[in-house]
């Protein structure tokens, strides 16, 4: 039986859902252990993207500037959660609404005072080739940064699950009071959180940069697309998000080449409807 592209849609699309699971996974990180969305996640992937490109002119490449772009961007969540969004949680729900996305706003136009609305790109010097797989061929980048976007899930997975830390975080995500109680330091969890959160969309910003330009508006492009994916997943839900970016990989790279490029997303925004509306807690999420 000929299969034709199937195969090879397949596997691109699962590649792609690597990359988009690691972003989603630090967003609904913080949404899962401080019931905050952060609007302004997208904007931290542009920074994130825009490091690695400062990182690429002094000569380290993408793969290698991975861990300081995930550092540098772990200082800056804590740094805005305990400048910024511990303030916001004082006030009404609505507060953090706006706050972030007044970041948001904020973060883009200072990349566009800074940058200018130019293209960037980095000049990538150790993955130009392709790996072929019988009729399936996998572009050396995208290869590279679906493999590295998977390692870096893992990781989190496993702190998350398996630590002490991670536990701690658990614990302050099921009850806020209760964990105070048994003597976790809530606000320190926070700030972990939006750390590692940001740090998630650091080392996807850098693995983007093998396959994507930078621009102040980039973050626009995925970030919606993570918004989606953690609500396909479940809010909060660690193992939906990675799930539901999957789903979303593959869904988009079909309807891209069965229907048109300029509609991909429209069987991946249909696809979301029918899973909130059948189960509006995601996939995997609790209600």
């Amino acid at each position: 039986m000929e299969l034709g592209p199937l195969p090879q849609l397949l596997v691109s699309g699962v590649l792609a859902g690597f990359v988009f699971a690691l972003i989603a996974m630090g967003l609904t990180l913080i949404f899962g252990v401080m019931d905050v969305v952060n609007f302004a996640h997208g904007e931290f992937l542009m920074i994130a993207m825009y490091l690695t490109l400062g990182f690429s002119l002094v000569g380290l490449q993408p793969v290698l500037a991975l861990p300081f772009v995930a550092l540098a961007l772990f200082l800056f969540g804590a740094f805005v959660y305990r400048i910024f969004v511990r303030r916001l949680l004082e006030g009404p729900p609505e507060a953090s609404i706006f706050g972030t996305f007044g970041l948001l706003v904020l973060l883009q136009g200072l990349a566009q005072f800074f940058f200018t609305s130019d293209v960037r790109s980095v000049n990538n010097a150790w993955f130009t080739g392709a790996v072929r797989l019988g009729p399936i061929r996998i572009g050396e980048p995208e290869l590279v940064a679906a493999l590295g976007a998977l390692v870096v899930a893992i990781v989190l997975y496993v702190f998350i699950e398996y630590t002490e830390t991670g536990r701690g975080m658990r614990a302050t995500s099921e009850d806020r009071i209760a964990a105070t109680l048994m003597g976790i330091d809530v606000q320190r969890m926070n700030a972990l959180a939006w750390g590692i959160g940001s740090a998630c969309v650091g080392a996807a910003g850098a693995l983007l940069m093998l396959t994507y330009q930078v621009y102040p508006r980039v973050g626009a492009e995925f970030a919606l697309t993570a918004f989606v994916v953690v609500a396909l997943g479940g809010f909060g839900s660690i193992q939906g998000a990675f799930v539901g970016a999957i789903l979303v990989g593959l869904v988009e790279v079909l309807g891209g080449f069965y229907i048109s490029p300029a509609v991909k997303l429209i069987p991946v925004y249909l696809l979301y409807l029918i899973v909130v509306l059948l189960r509006p807690q995601g996939l995997l999420g609790r209600r």
